[in-house]
């Protein structure tokens, strides 16, 4: 089963589902497809949509995938993370309407250098980047999610001061 997560933002984040829904169709994607779609509001006959799934099912969801597909926060990817899973990662853009900023392009960055995710960037691509999963080993994952979440938010003010 595949676990796909857009966040739970007042704002949709389209081009994601739509790339998995593609992949679907095509037939690279060949496992169940659960999604938990927050605002975004999709229709596909191919993966099963809800909008907001409790805590514990969400869990046992994450426990049973055999990839988390998710947007570039740190809630998602720190849980996927600790429970072993390969991950493929795409940021949220403001310039899309999908957030208020592109603060997640600085998490995902962070992530793929350090060999956590497969990051998608370019979502005509999709498909080649699903089916780079089966030689992808993600880094073990340690670190807990306050530590993680001080050092991103040095890490990213660094990065502001810099574009500067």
């Amino acid at each position: 089963m595949i676990f796909v997560v857009l966040g739970t933002q007042d704002k949709p984040f389209e081009r994601l589902i739509r790339a998995v829904d593609a992949a679907v169709a095509e037939g690279v994607i060949q496992d169940r497809v659960v999604v938990q779609a927050g605002k975004t509001k999709y229709e596909s006959e191919r993966l099963e949509i809800r909008e907001i799934i409790p805590i514990d099912e969400f869990n046992q969801l994450i426990r049973d995938a055999s990839v988390v597909i998710c947007h570039a926060g740190y809630g998602i990817l720190s849980t996927a993370l600790e429970y072993g899973k390969k991950v493929i990662c795409a940021a949220r853009l403001a310039e899309y309407g999908e957030h208020q900023n592109n603060h997640q392009c600085d998490i995902l960055d962070y992530y793929e250098k350090k060999g956590y995710v497969i990051a998608i960037r370019d979502f005509s691509k999709f498909n080649e980047v699903y089916r780079s999963l089966a030689s992808f080993t993600p880094k073990k994952y340690s670190v807990s999610f306050e530590k993680l979440q001080n050092f991103l938010s040095e890490w990213i003010k660094e990065q502001d001061k810099q574009r500067k």
